[in-house]
């Protein structure tokens, strides 16, 4: 078992701990796995880093974080298709052949979005793409398999996360 460090932040089923607070969280819809697969909606266990991320500007100031995070374009997509050369990586495109997300969508998921190291930057085909720490649809509502948070408490966290930091998924 990995023993948690002080800037870490430890999900399990019931919840997140970070810096001496707790915070309930959505996870994916298959609960959690330690066998993640593209399309199970599974969040995977494990210890994650966050690489960066990426924000709504037309919609919030850019957020207080030590990392680097990006505006959202209308082209930004997130490729899930194991197929594709691009598999879990964001690219800009338009009309992009292969499955993707689109980064900017009308709800606010993705107003802020980090994204994690899980199968990343090297992508192992299949073995989940897109799994990202994001705003909530609404309370403990399901994910595709990443983290949300109520956009509070996600603002709160990345204010105060580190380059130190990890997320621990249990």
């Amino acid at each position: 078992m990995i023993t948690p460090r002080r800037h870490d932040m430890v999900v399990t089923r019931w919840g997140a701990r970070f810096m001496g607070r707790r915070f309930a969280v959505a996870i994916g819809r298959g609960g959690m796995t330690d066998d993640k697969h593209e399309g199970d909606g599974a969040t995977p266990r494990g210890v994650w880093r966050l690489m960066g991320g990426s924000f709504r500007a037309d919609r919030l100031p850019q957020p207080v974080s030590p990392l680097n995070l990006n505006s959202i374009g209308p082209m930004d997509v997130w490729s899930d298709d194991p197929e594709d050369p691009a598999y879990n990586h964001g690219l800009r495109a338009q009309n992009y052949a292969h499955s993707h997300e689109k980064m900017r969508m009308t709800a606010p998921l993705y107003d802020v979005v980090l994204f994690s190291d899980w199968n990343y930057p090297d992508a192992t085909p299949g073995k989940g793409s897109a799994i990202f720490v994001h705003q909530w649809r609404k309370p403990r509502h399901p994910t595709a398999g990443c983290l949300a948070f109520a956009p509070k408490d996600l603002h709160w966290i990345l204010e105060r996360w580190t380059q130190q930091s990890r997320i621990i998924v249990r």
